[in-house]
């Protein structure tokens, strides 16, 4: 059974406009936490109180909707001090969970890996630690809802040395994991296949895009959910007129993701930086595009991943009215406007892709003798094997290559006394 909920969205008045907007997006997170929104609440403050955050009018105002609505929780779009919730938890009698909170407890539903769940837990534990001063109810009780999974209703009867040994514990945990993905990715680096991270706001249709990317492969989870899928999963996929590539679908951001969970996934987030190429996607329907497309170059700067190749598209084409679609054509005609439904605007992104990949992954190709064909293996570790030809009585082989990885495979042959004419770009590449 859902959770009745009430919204509080909360700012100054310099930015009254984004109070909607946020409160909006608060809805869709408290919907997919589970929650059913029963009323909504706003004020624009001409400065923040520091007892309660809002104003005690405002308070009381929060506690009347919620006898009036029955309500179980009150989600405010704000980050409350143990203090601020104490004093908020005195007056409105329903549980109180702010919006770092509401995201956490998200994240601890949608985490399915052993790194994904350990990271989670980091999170919550390093948010409820300096909040075991107050009067945390929705740690405190033994109840299940919005605000309460995970460890903050199995640590709560530990007192804070017990989380902090814990919070000990997770971090050598996830440093271990963090080593042993860094061996894998080596491995996959050591592997010639190019990497694309698909990065966005959440709900923007990553993972309907690796799906339509790879067709083949099993499909995964999508839905028109905020953080649908957390896990980073990745499917290889083929860039008619590059080559094969393999396609991550990253975790969505989101505006003001609390700092916890950008601290605990820093390690997954890191593999962004390991991409060849950034497929940055944007919801084109979306009246908050500007703001959400900040917030993921925010994120971008922080791991230092702005220099990576970027390639820009909007999705979810099929779901514009023709003024928007006019107005995004207008005003961005490079970007590929795409529908994974309809197949609309594929072809543009693989052109794009594809441009992005070469920068890095150059079309190569290598003249060798008849009888040095068993160096085939050796060469296919070290870069894509396009095509294999015979012409005038040599082995013409296409590729697609990183320079460093060219210039070892040239010196490899050297050393083998090899006569291996190389070329430039090729035609069949």
């Amino acid at each position: 059974m859902s959770e009745r909920a009430i919204l509080v969205g909360l700012g100054l008045k310099r930015q009254a406009a984004v109070i909607a907007t946020s409160l909006a997006e608060l809805e869709g997170l408290a919907l997919t936490a589970g929650a059913e929104v029963v009323g909504q609440l706003s004020q624009a403050l001409p400065r923040w109180h520091s007892r309660t955050l809002a104003g005690s009018g405002k308070i009381e105002e929060v506690a009347r909707e919620a006898r009036l609505r029955r309500a179980q929780t009150v989600i405010f779009d704000a980050e409350l001090s143990s203090s601020q919730q104490k004093a908020i938890e005195g007056v409105v009698p329903a549980k109180i969970v702010d919006r770092t909170r509401l995201i956490l407890d998200i994240f601890a539903q949608r985490a399915h890996t052993r790194e994904g769940r350990l990271q989670v837990e980091l999170a919550q534990l390093s948010y409820l630690l300096p909040r075991l001063t107050g009067a945390w109810r929705a740690f405190s009780q033994q109840v299940g809802g919005i605000g309460t999974r995970g460890p903050g209703e199995q640590k709560l009867e530990y007192e804070r040395r017990h989380i902090q040994r814990r919070i000990l514990e997770l971090k050598k945990k996830i440093e271990a994991v963090k080593r042993a993905r860094a061996v894998r990715r080596e491995a996959r680096l050591s592997v010639p296949v190019p990497q694309i991270a698909i990065i966005g706001y959440t709900n923007a249709g990553k993972s309907t895009l690796l799906n339509a990317l790879a067709p083949g492969a099993s499909p995964v989870y999508a839905d028109d959910k905020l953080f649908a899928t957390l896990d980073p999963t990745a499917r290889r996929v083929k860039i008619p007129g590059f080559g094969w590539a393999v396609a991550t679908d990253t975790v969505g951001f989101i505006q003001r993701l609390p700092t916890t969970l950008v601290a605990a996934f820093r390690s997954t987030l890191e593999e962004l930086t390991q991409a060849d190429c950034l497929l940055f996607l944007s919801d084109a329907g979306s009246p908050d595009r500007e703001m959400q497309e900040s917030a993921v170059a925010a994120i971008l700067d922080e791991m230092g991943a702005r220099d990576i190749p970027l390639v820009r598209a909007f999705s979810k084409a099929d779901a514009l009215d023709a003024a928007t679609r006019r107005s995004l054509e207008r005003r961005e005609p490079s970007r590929p406007l795409i529908s994974c439904r309809t197949g609309e605007g594929m072809d543009r992104l693989y052109e794009a892709l594809a441009q992005a990949l070469s920068g890095r992954w150059k079309p190569r190709r290598l003249s060798l003798p008849l009888d040095a064909a068993s160096k085939l293996g050796m060469i296919r570790k070290a870069a894509q094997v396009v095509s294999v030809d015979t012409e005038e009585g040599r082995l013409k082989i296409g590729l697609r290559v990183t320079e460093a990885n060219w210039e070892r495979l040239l010196k490899r042959m050297e050393e083998d006394g090899l006569d291996a004419l190389e070329s430039g770009a090729s035609s069949k590449c």
